[in-house]
């Protein structure tokens, strides 16, 4: 197993030394979804909820949560993003709203936990705009399914 970075020899919480690691450009996408009643896709979908655009909303949030990453997270270090895109897909098969995000930074450590950020409010803001119409969504499948640059490379993930 490997050793767990997050912690110093003695087993305290410790935020991880980054500064001789090279700079580089790391990339991370992420994805979920959020389950809803049929008639709650389609009120999206067709713009009729009442506090406004569903999706316009949750993107700009799922944008700023990912800015936001290191007030939440306690040990993630405060990054120069160079991007971050929120983008939604609506299935009717499933009645779900598929959320992928991407994060883009030049730095010396990744971008995964920014990303998953990113999804993860912008679910959460999917919820509470609609939550007066469905409150059996379920939010899920949140997963990192994709990230490359720095020490340990590429890695793909669940799609």
């Amino acid at each position: 197993m490997n050793k767990l970075s997050h912690f110093d020899a003695s087993g305290k919480a410790s935020m991880v030394d980054v500064s001789e690691k090279p700079v580089t450009k790391r990339t991370a996408i992420a994805k979920g979804s959020v389950k809803m009643a049929a008639s709650t896709l389609e009120m999206i979908g067709e713009g009729r909820a009442g506090k406004g655009d569903v999706l316009a909303v949750a993107r700009i949030a799922g944008i700023a949560g990912a800015k936001r990453t290191s007030d939440l997270i306690p040990l993630c270090h405060p990054l120069p993003l160079s991007k971050v895109a929120v983008e939604f897909s609506l299935n009717g098969n499933d009645s779900t709203v598929e959320i992928v995000s991407t994060a883009v930074s030049t730095g010396r450590t990744g971008v995964e936990m920014e990303a998953l950020t990113a999804v993860s409010v912008a679910a959460l803001t999917i919820y509470d705009m609609t939550k007066s119409a469905d409150r059996t969504m379920e939010i899920g499948e949140i997963r990192l399914a994709f990230k490359e640059g720095g020490k340990s490379g590429r890695f793909v993930g669940r799609q």
